[in-house]
């Protein structure tokens, strides 16, 4: 406690620190970094990659021989599965599903993990219009879906990993709860990528570029903010410990 009865930056509302110790588990947060570094690595190639016209040519050969692929293997039963994908990851699902997850964690007092999970959309919302705007790359023909605006990267992709990865940080504390639910995530990601490639939405590569960038907001705007929040609660006249990440092996404790 600070004289004059103030309470110290130190003390904190149960439940308000992102779920992770780096104190605790060196190993464990070392590992992390290095997967967020390798994610974060993957995705500016890609970027990278696209904007190299030369590079390009040789993508969109990959990108033409995965489209003819997807549209011989075409059945009933998957493109229903697909257009289901599709009305997931419009605006009119996400957006609630976004705004309850911000309700529950403001309810509960979890401003810190609020703040990652928020700041993760924000991020991803504003790099969707920006980059489609620089890259302005065309779809592919004779989509199976309405399709509006460029083509890389994937919104429906971006929006999806975003929001389900960033969910996984905020809600789940660490433990084999939240490796089983990150492994659910990481799916559903690559399931809405693929789903876009298989109904001629966008190119493959869209896709990946869309998961990989979603999936780098949400472990970013978690790293950002835990190494805010350890700053802010460091007790004054010490160094602050090292910045939390989306530790997914600790022992699972209380939220």
């Amino acid at each position: 406690m600070r004289a004059g009865g103030g309470m110290s930056r130190v003390s904190r509302p149960e439940g308000q620190e992102l779920p992770a110790a780096p104190e605790r588990d060196p190993a464990v947060t070392a590992t992390v970094l290095a997967l967020t570094a390798v994610v974060l690595a993957l995705t500016a190639a890609v970027f990278a990659a696209v904007a190299d016209h030369g590079l390009l040519a040789h993508i969109q050969r990959l990108d033409d021989a995965w489209l003819r692929l997807m549209i011989s293997g075409r059945s009933a039963p998957v493109t229903a599965v697909a257009k289901v994908l599709n009305v997931l990851g419009l605006v009119y699902v996400t957006l609630p599903v976004r705004i309850a997850i911000a309700g529950y964690l403001a309810l509960r007092r979890r401003w810190w993990r609020l703040a990652a999970f928020a700041g993760a959309v924000l991020l991803s919302e504003i790099l969707i219009g920006t980059l489609k705007g620089v890259y302005h790359r065309a779809r592919p023909p004779e989509s199976l879906v309405t399709t509006t605006g460029a083509s890389f990267p994937s919104g429906h992709a971006i929006a999806a990993s975003v929001t389900v990865v960033a969910a996984v940080i905020a809600l789940v504390p660490p433990g084999r709860r939240r490796i089983a639910w990150a492994t659910v995530a990481a799916g559903f990601s690559v399931l809405m990528g693929l789903s876009r490639a298989y109904l001629g939405a966008h190119w493959l590569s869209d896709a990946i570029a869309g998961v990989l960038l979603g999936t780098s907001c949400a472990l970013l705007a978690a790293l950002v903010v835990g190494w805010i929040q350890r700053r802010w609660s460091a007790p004054r006249g010490r160094p602050a410990a090292p910045p939390p990440v989306p530790d997914t092996a600790r022992p699972a404790g209380r939220l």
